[in-house]
């Protein structure tokens, strides 16, 4: 019995070093595969591309003040103009069709590019343009020109760089930003209100970006122009 056990223990113990040795090996292969920079920098200065296939520009409106309602801007583009050594010199800008916009319902997608919310056919675009970036304690602000309906008012986005991958064909960088708006002072006044006070949509619209955005690199170009 005593045997038993002890080469059971043997067992045992060469499991959890080759479980452990397999689990380093794999992340190691995985950060040679992709040339992942493990260690979190400033980045490279220029200006990068968002990457639509990896990026969403997304929405939430609370429903009679229950629940908050999810929707997506499918077609956008978008650029970070990124300085390193300065990043209140850096820049962002994009734009969102508003055509594209997505909740997953059909009906309410058709709603929304209509007169009463987005009136897609006259206001086709949905436009930020960063006028200033600046750090207030330790969170970067980002502030800007925000368009929709044809009207145009100064937003503020919060937002953390989640870092920068160097690659042979491109840096890549990875950015989060949130903020809210009302929709009301963009002429979005469509909804009426419950008996109990609370209202069908919320004036208020939470705006979400994850975005992953691409900087060729000078080599990779000239290679592929010879």
């Amino acid at each position: 019995m005593k045997k038993i056990s002890f080469l059971l223990g043997i067992v045992l113990a060469a499991l959890l070093v080759f479980s452990n040795f397999s689990t380093t090996a794999s992340n190691t292969n995985i950060a040679e595969r992709f040339n992942i920079d493990t260690k979190k920098d400033a980045g490279a200065s220029g200006v990068y591309t968002f990457d639509s296939a990896h990026s969403s520009i997304g929405f939430r409106v609370k429903h009679m003040g229950l629940i908050d309602v999810p929707g997506y801007f499918r077609e956008f583009t978008g650029t970070v103009n990124y300085d390193a050594k300065d990043v209140s010199k850096s820049t962002v800008e994009f734009t969102a069709k508003a055509t594209s916009v997505d909740t997953g319902v059909d009906r309410r997608d058709n709603h929304l590019r209509s007169k009463d919310f987005f009136e897609v056919e006259k206001f086709a675009d949905i436009t930020f343009k960063s006028t200033k970036i600046e750090k207030k304690g330790k969170q970067w602000m980002l502030t800007g020109d925000f368009t929709m309906k044809g009207v145009t008012k100064q937003i503020s986005f919060p937002f953390n760089v989640a870092g920068f991958i160097p690659g042979d064909k491109a840096t890549r960088m990875g950015a989060m930003a949130a903020t809210s708006i009302n929709r009301r002072d963009f002429g979005v006044n469509y909804g009426s209100n419950l008996p109990n006070g609370a209202q069908v949509l919320s004036d208020e619209v939470r705006i979400d970006l994850q975005i992953e955005a691409n900087m060729s690199n000078p080599a990779a170009t000239t290679t592929k122009a010879e």
